[in-house]
């Protein structure tokens, strides 16, 4: 308001230079930039000083290649899990682990109609998780980054975009920095927890590597009054399980990881609500300490709303997971029910687990946006469980055939009725099981 007539206030309300002005970076970079206004710098025009800003975001601007900073990634997902003992297995625990998921095969082949997808074991430490699993992270977390990006950039408008293709950049590898710290976090929490490679549902590792955490094993045995013997044995099932259906259904690891991207391709920006969500935030932000930026960063600043199409992708991505885990939980109910008096004590405990999820998995979920565990595990058990006593074992692994065959959210509502009217078709001859599967697998909504 003192502002003598014919000078620009020092404020950056004139949108002739401040090219921000309007959309969610006005607040963000007008904050840092201001830093400079003081001393008379470019902030005092209301834009932002690209040195201050370098130096305030530093932590984060390592150079990378890709939408992630990996190796930043990495090492934090380490030292994360350096925070408490990690011993590295045994030859006597590598051998336990060869052993448990050699007979686990073994007991399954009395279950399932596919064959063993086991090519190799592994007991892996803490850290050999981390580093065992980083590939398949990569394809799951870099879309969600990608799209991060493009949509924040998109929010520009065009002229801003046109003037500050720098600052762009800038911001593609600030991103990319604070995902790698939210996801190496996550990465370290969730090493510390998981019992096996396909602990979380995801085939994480090369195909046919079953490995298992003695380590987490052993303290999550602390919990329950079973052997550890038994416990292992229980996990090698499992892990066998998983290894036989993303071996011999060769769609489905796609079909999970496309959900993922789906997620990825639905992120939206309001512009409205993020610089609401900024304008909060930056209040309390000391601009001469960077943990304070750090914290700003992950308080959720870039915690976007999810869209319909996100939604509808989270809701494939969980119903595949239930049905995964219902089979895998259905397939070592019926190997363990004659052999293992305390298999029904770990069947409950593991359907508690994965059902509500850890600390760890609820800390990935909010850095990342995804929910990695299947609420109605239960359900697609008893539907495969039911599944199989009307009509055997090859009608229950047949529905794995294609994604068309597989239960829906719908008949997960209704478990004893998903397919029930087929008990009383007419018994159909090969020829025309043939010609019936081709026309549905041919049908216009592949």
């Amino acid at each position: 308001m003192n502002d003598k007539p014919g000078e620009t206030p020092d404020d950056g309300s004139d949108p002739g230079q401040n090219p921000f002005k309007g959309t969610p970076f006005e607040q963000l970079f007008g904050a840092l930039g201001g830093l400079g206004g003081a001393a008379g710098g470019p902030g005092a025009a209301g834009l932002p000083d690209l040195g201050q800003l370098f130096s305030q975001i530093q932590f984060l601007m390592q150079p990378h290649d890709g939408p992630v900073n990996w190796d930043l990634a990495l090492d934090l997902a380490r030292k994360t899990v350096a925070q408490s003992p990690d011993p590295t297995p045994s030859q006597r625990q590598r051998d336990a682990v060869a052993d448990a998921v050699r007979l686990a095969d073994h007991w399954l082949d009395d279950t399932t109609a596919f064959p063993s997808g086991v090519t190799s074991t592994a007991a892996w430490s803490r850290a050999e998780w981390v580093v065992g699993t980083t590939d398949v992270w990569k394809v799951l977390v870099e879309p969600i980054a990608e799209s991060s990006v493009q949509a924040l950039s998109g929010a520009l408008p065009e002229e801003a975009r046109a003037m500050s293709g720098p600052l762009l950049g800038i911001l593609g590898q600030a991103v990319g920095g604070m995902l790698a710290s939210q996801v190496g976090s996550g990465l370290g929490a969730l090493a510390s927890e998981v019992l096996s490679v396909s602990d979380i549902g995801l085939p994480l590792a090369a195909p046919g590597k079953a490995a298992l955490v003695p380590a987490n094993i052993s303290a999550f045995a602390e919990g329950l009054d079973v052997t550890e013997d038994d416990l292992l044995l229980y996990l090698a099932l499992r892990e066998a399980a998983h290894q036989r259906l993303f071996a011999h259904v060769g769609w489905l690891r796609d079909h999970l990881i496309g959900a993922v991207a789906d997620y990825a391709r639905g992120i939206e920006i309001n512009a409205q609500g993020i610089q609401s969500r900024i304008e909060e935030q930056m209040r309390g932000i000391d601009p001469n300490d960077p943990a304070s930026m750090q914290a700003l960063l992950e308080g959720g600043m870039f915690d976007l709303p999810r869209s319909p199409a996100q939604e509808a992708a989270l809701q494939r991505l969980e119903v595949t997971l239930a049905l995964v885990e219902g089979w895998v939980d259905e397939v070592v109910g019926q190997a363990t029910a004659e052999r293992m008096p305390a298999a029904g004590k770990l069947q409950e405990a593991f359907r508690r687990r994965r059902a509500a999820g850890g600390p760890a998995e609820e800390t990935f979920a909010s850095l990342v946006g995804l929910e990695l565990r299947p609420r109605r595990l239960r359900d697609a058990s008893t539907l495969w469980g039911s599944l199989r006593t009307r009509q055997g074992v090859e009608a229950r692994d047949g529905v794995w055939m294609h994604p068309h065959l597989l239960p829906t959210a719908a008949d997960l509502d209704d478990p004893l009725g998903f397919r029930e009217e087929a008990t009383a078709l007419p018994e159909l001859s090969d020829e025309d099981f043939d010609a019936e599967l081709k026309k549905l697998l041919d049908s216009p909504d592949e």
